[in-house]
């Protein structure tokens, strides 16, 4: 077959692979109905960019509830004296206040992202982490941030909930 010619069994292979897929993503996302209603979201401005409103446009939105289901809350960080300890309770308390308030919950929690301002405590910070998430805690990625976490607070988290 001349090298200008595209080969029909790889087109119909791949396009076979994206009927599949598309059908996958259906079936996971509750199918054509569910799928319309999924492109709206709520939004829930954040409580210290609602002051700057008249003044700018706001950076972020503190929480983000997305119809399909979905809770995606803002890095959340404590910037008030007090160890790593104290600030990662703390933080931990402003997600499940945030989740709460849209009707969501710690044990509904998919995924964690942990910014430490020290990596050293990584240790302390996993002590207080530890069975906030109900018996079936969600995913977690932990980075030490370089130049430290924005504010000062020593760690700051964001997570993705179901509804």
């Amino acid at each position: 077959m001349p090298a200008t010619q595209p080969d029909p069994s790889r087109r119909s292979a791949f396009r076979s692979l994206i009927a599949a897929a598309g059908a996958t993503a259906a079936g996971l996302f509750g199918g054509r109905a569910h799928a319309a209603a999924a492109t709206e979201t709520i939004t829930i401005p954040d409580a210290a960019q609602q002051a700057e409103a008249p003044k700018q446009a706001p950076l972020f939105s503190a929480v983000k509830v997305h119809t399909g289901g979905l809770v995606f809350v803002a890095g959340k960080g404590y910037h008030e004296e007090g160890d790593i300890k104290l600030h990662t309770a703390k933080v931990l308390d402003a997600l499940e206040s945030e989740l709460k308030k849209v009707g969501s919950s710690m044990e509904k929690v998919l995924k964690v992202n942990v910014y430490l301002h020290d990596l050293q405590d990584y240790a302390a910070m996993n002590e207080v982490f530890r069975g906030r998430f109900g018996p079936n805690p969600p995913v977690r990625t932990t980075i030490a941030c370089y130049g430290g976490v924005p504010g000062k607070s020593l760690v700051e988290m964001d997570c993705i909930a179901a509804l």
